[in-house]
């Protein structure tokens, strides 16, 4: 790329703002977002989703952004504010919170549109000569540059980031858009049961990644007019693109990768199978999304702590990990770490062994623990002696949740509730001596 190319990118995500949707629940994570919001759920062993399109846009040179919340925001705030609070408004750049107020009436966010449509007071602000909206739960690097340029090239009124899935894991979940011989979109459903094939690729689709580049004016007008149409669901996938294909030059821009891989990476981590094989791509010896990349680092927020430590080296008792990623603060106490993920302050102890699990901060898993499998939410206390992800009838009866692919969720009102049956059951046993001697003495 030329310098003059270089200059020209510049000088258009300068004149860009980008609005990052943030308020989704993430039903489909279960207990893993019962107390923050998907954007908010950890990944990659520091991190939160929402890092990556902040930090995709930091790298990109896009330095105005608004953060829509909604669905319990606190933890999702507190992170935001931690790692991404040190912008200078005075220097052209912010990264600001905007969440669900009622501005435009009695209603909360009802939608994806919606959401941008209640702060048109505040992108108008800004002057923008493009709007770009992202998706905040998404596990990806992307140069946004490249994409307002072509949005600009081709005279696009609105451009649509997608990426190529195989249709049987876009079915149900994602839009798909079929397009010409010039990426222009001329078909677009949302969550087919049987999305369109790509031409030429049988068993593959166009997905939208949920990321869309307007011209600023457009998107008011068209924001404005869906806002007075009492039919419509205020969704860009559901009503604005389908009903802007027809009569407006909307495009598709296909993701690529930065460093010119044939696949790009790109994952919704919006189940707990999704959300455990994203993390254990990470393990890899030679992982597909490189988060060691200095060229293109992703940024976050992450506690000062001691290095990971890993202690005793008797036959019997020796503290190690193989393939396996381990953060800061990790204390490996005579245990065995094997193709898993620890993120910050887990502590594993004596005779334990964890394998193919993600163990998310601040876990700490007693002696003679085995745990295959799994993923262990924040902040969890295995007892001594318990085993999760070996027999899955014993999980079920445990109270844990089982993914369709087997994968244990392990929570902290989970191992409570446990605590209190292993209790009540202790109690009942200890009261059978008792009934045993009343009976003698009968």
């Amino acid at each position: 790329m030329t310098g003059t190319q270089d200059r020209y990118i510049s000088n258009l995500t300068k004149d860009t703002y980008a609005l990052i949707l943030a308020g989704g629940k993430g039903t489909r994570l279960h207990e893993l977002t019962n107390w923050r919001a998907k954007p908010a759920v950890h990944f990659g062993g520091k991190f939160r989703l929402i890092d990556f399109p902040l930090s995709n846009c930091v790298n990109s040179g896009i330095r105005r952004i608004g953060i829509a919340t909604q669905y319990k925001s606190h933890s999702l705030i507190r992170h935001v504010n931690r790692s991404w609070g040190h912008f200078k408004k005075e220097l052209g750049e912010s990264v600001e919170i905007l969440p669900a107020s009622q501005r435009c009436g009695e209603e909360w966010y009802s939608g994806t549109a919606d959401a941008v449509f209640q702060n048109i007071d505040i992108i108008r602000h800004e002057l923008p000569k493009f709007v770009m909206i992202l998706s905040g739960d998404h596990v990806y690097r992307m140069d946004y540059g490249p994409l307002i340029a072509k949005h600009v090239e081709t005279g696009a009124d609105m451009t649509v980031c997608c990426v190529e899935l195989d249709c049987e894991e876009a079915a149900s979940t994602f839009g798909v858009m079929s397009v010409d011989g010039n990426n222009r979109v001329n078909a677009f459903k949302e969550k087919p049961a049987q999305p369109e094939e790509i031409p030429g690729k049988p068993g593959r689709c166009l997905a939208s990644m949920g990321n869309y580049i307007f011209n600023t004016q457009f998107l008011f007008e068209q924001l404005e007019k869906d806002a007075q149409n009492s039919f419509s669901g205020r969704d860009f996938g559901h009503d604005i693109i389908p009903a802007l294909i027809k009569s407006h030059k909307v495009f598709a821009y296909p993701l690529q990768d930065l460093h010119d891989k044939e696949e790009p990476y790109w994952r919704d981590v919006g189940t707990l199978d999704s959300f455990w094989e994203a993390n254990m791509d990470l393990v890899s010896p030679s992982p597909m999304l490189d988060l060691y990349d200095a060229n293109w680092p992703i940024w976050t927020y992450q506690e000062q702590l001691p290095p990971a430590k890993f202690v005793f080296d008797d036959d019997d008792r020796r503290g190690m990990a193989v393939d396996s990623t381990i953060s800061a603060g990790c204390i490996i106490s005579g245990a065995k770490i094997k193709h898993s993920l620890l993120f910050s302050n887990v502590h594993v102890q004596s005779y334990s062994s964890v394998e193919n699990s993600v163990v998310l901060p601040n876990v700490k898993i007693g002696r003679s623990c085995v745990i295959k499998g799994a993923i262990i939410d924040r902040g969890c206390e295995i007892p001594e002696g318990l085993s999760i992800g070996i027999d899955h009838q014993v999980d079920k009866e445990n109270g844990f949740r089982i993914s369709s692919k087997g994968i244990v969720l392990v929570t902290r009102p989970m191992l409570v509730k446990l605590q209190h049956k292993m209790m009540e059951a202790i109690s009942e046993e200890a009261k059978i001596p008792a009934i045993k001697q009343t009976i003698k003495e009968q």
